[in-house]
Formats: structure tokens, C-alpha cells, sequence
């Protein structure tokens, strides 16, 4: 047989040897490289100059290849975690999502663990939108965070944590009041009060509670319920006095001969004297 008719038979019997056994390669610009020939340090470090080159799909891709090749390793728990990086960083949210739940599950004891609860966090934070759409997205972000940050108080992704739950915590808060302020327009009072109380009861701690409460004063100021709107000023007065928001509560109340004066026994009452004894806001 010719020199030559046995190396195109040779490289046929490799090329179907390697289809069967699984074989992987991954193209880098001129280069194809099997990736089975690589050590998992390698191929790692491969993965980190593609991240540096801002080619994260590519980089994703060799993490996960140490997982598949060198399963259970210590290479392969650090290339889990980057492959949850590089996907969020490709912003393939639901991809570095799994990633990181892949981790938190497979090395619930790694010091790792907190950054992969962030990153899982941070795939719900980074997908959301503004207030007008639903805000299902922000509540999983907030229970990602909230996990962190309790679980996890002394790590130095809790404070990061804290910080964007406080910001997804606004948001809903936000979206509370946009539904309210819809129903005050249309004359649906009792349901803006509705929406405006949960801001009161549930986000008192967010930058929206002092329009809640204006907002409140003109709700029920239109349902002639003065007792209310009354109250709803005196406890404005007492937590906001230097804001616009009283300001403009203070002239419509005088603008009716009323003043911001707690009445009556409703359930602005009773956070009125929650707030005199320091307990609420």
C-alpha cells in the first residue's frame, strides 16, 4: 500500500475514533486546538485570556470543558464558579444562574459559596427593568440577596448584597406607587389607598413613604374621610416636615380648614403611635 493512500486511511480511522470517543476541540482565531490534550490548568488559563479578551462565550465554553473532562476536581469547582462569571458577563443570565446553582449545590462548604449566591443574585438584579413591567424578577433578587446576606453576614459580598436589595426593594415600593397614582387619576380611590398604604406598612424604609402619604391625604380628602387625611399630615409632619411633599400637604389641608392633627382610630392612628413611641420608620 502507497505511503499515501495510508495516511488519508489513517486519518480517517482518527477522525471517526475521535467522533466515538467524544473528542473536543475549540477553535481560537487560526488555531483549533482538541481540548482533550490540555491539562485542566491549561485549559483554564485559556479560559481567563479569553475573559481578558472579552470573548465571555468563549471563555464560558473551556470552563465548562474542565468540568466535563476533569469531573469532581479542584479544577473543576474553580472553573464552575468562572463559567457562572463569564456567563453573566456575556449577560446569559439564566445560563451563569445555573452555573451558580450548579456550585452553591455541588460545594455548599467552598469559600467560594458566597460569591456563587451573589452571582446568582446578581443574574435576577441585572435583569430589571423599569417599573412599568412586572416585577417578578426583583422579588427572586431580593430572596437570592437576602440568602446572602444572612447566611453569609461577615463575607465581603454582603455589603454589596445589602445594597442592591435596599435599590430592588425601592423598586418594588416604586411600582406600588405608579399603580397607585394610575388609580388616583381615574378617581379609584379606594383602591390608591390601597397601594399607598402597602407602601406605608411594607416599604416604609424605601424614598417613596412621604409621597405615599401625600398621596394618601389627597385620596381620602376626595372621599370626604378628613380624620384620615388629618392623620395621614400629622405623621407626615412628624417624619418629612422639611420635604415639598408636606409642604403641599400643609396647604391642602389649610385650604380645606384642616390641619395635620392625628383623628379618629383608623389604622393611620395606630402607625401614628407606633411612630411617637419610635417604632415605626
Amino acid at each position: 500500500m502507497k505511503s499515501g493512500t495510508r495516511l488519508v486511511m489513517l486519518t480517517v480511522v482518527i477522525f471517526y475514533a475521535c467522533i466515538l470517543s467524544g473528542c473536543a476541540s475549540i477553535d481560537f482565531g487560526r488555531d483549533k486546538i482538541d481540548i482533550e490534550t490540555l491539562m485542566p490548568s491549561e485549559i483554564f488559563h485559556r479560559g481567563e485570556v479569553e475573559l481578558d479578551r472579552n470573548r465571555n462565550e468563549k471563555a464560558a465554553e473551556l470552563f465548562g470543558e474542565i468540568e466535563r473532562l476533569y469531573p469532581y476536581s479542584e479544577w473543576a469547582k474553580r472553573g464552575l464558579i468562572m463559567q457562572a462569571f463569564a456567563f453573566h458577563k456575556d449577560k446569559k443570565y439564566d445560563e451563569s444562574r445555573a452555573a451558580a446553582s450548579r456550585f452553591i449545590d455541588f460545594y455548599p462548604a467552598d469559600e467560594d459559596i458566597a460569591y456563587a449566591h451573589y452571582l446568582f443574585g446578581l443574574s435576577y438584579y441585572d435583569q430589571i427593568d423599569d417599573v412599568g413591567r412586572d416585577q417578578g424578577v426583583t422579588r427572586k433578587a431580593l430572596q437570592a440577596f437576602r440568602v446572602l446576606f444572612e447566611q453569609y453576614p461577615d463575607s465581603e459580598y454582603a455589603e454589596p448584597a445589602k445594597l442592591k436589595f435596599d435599590l430592588a426593594f425601592d423598586q418594588l415600593a416604586s411600582k406600588e406607587m405608579e399603580v397607585g397614582r394610575y388609580y388616583l387619576k381615574d378617581g379609584h380611590y379606594s383602591s390608591a389607598i390601597n397601594r399607598f398604604r402597602l407602601v406605608i406598612e411594607d416599604f416604609q424604609a424605601t424614598s417613596h413613604t412621604a409621597e405615599a402619604l401625600h398621596r394618601l391625604i389627597e385620596s381620602y380628602l376626595s372621599l370626604g374621610l378628613l380624620d384620615e387625611a388629618q392623620t395621614a399630615g400629622a405623621i407626615l409632619g412628624h417624619n418629612y416636615e422639611a420635604t415639598d411633599w408636606y409642604k403641599h400637604s400643609y396647604a391642602l389641608l389649610e385650604s380645606r380648614g384642616l390641619s395635620p392633627t392625628v383623628r379618629g382610630n383608623s389604622w393611620l392612628s395606630r402607625v401614628h403611635r407606633q411612630v411617637i413611641k419610635g417604632q415605626w420608620l
